[in-house]
């Protein structure tokens, strides 16, 4: 016989909800291309349409998540294909020389392209030195 004991929990403390579960999205392979006045990112997201692409970029971070259509077919069986139709989501922490604001991304046949133009070197006004 086999006893199972759950631990007390207090009423007065709120149960810690997860975060989305590491398994619900995968990392994609990506190539960073750095130019004078730009960065380059190339994502392979195969399966993926425009309309499930997300660029977030926040601070010094750029998120990018991209949701494949998931369509349930009437015969559907399961063939432990999880892994392969899993979302993806990458999580880069690029600084803070880019201007996120003016970035550009375009996909065409899973390959998604974001453009993020580096943002103009602010010079600090030297300061004089008075004897």
């Amino acid at each position: 016989m086999h006893t199972i004991i759950h631990p007390l929990a207090s009423r007065n403390r709120q149960k810690a909800t997860a975060p989305a579960s590491l398994h619900a999205f995968r990392q994609p392979a990506y190539d960073c291309q750095e130019m004078r006045d730009t960065m380059k990112l190339v994502v392979y997201v195969p399966g993926v349409e425009a309309a499930g692409v997300e660029v977030e970029g926040h601070g010094a971070d750029l998120t990018v998540t991209a949701r494949k259509p998931h369509v349930v077919r009437v015969n559907w069986q399961a063939l432990h294909l999880e892994s392969a139709q899993s979302d993806y989501r990458l999580r880069l922490r690029l600084g803070t020389g880019f201007d996120f604001a003016a970035m550009q991304a375009e996909i065409s046949q899973g390959v998604l392209t974001v453009t993020l133009p580096k943002r103009a070197p602010t010079t600090a006004p030297r300061l004089k030195r008075v004897a």
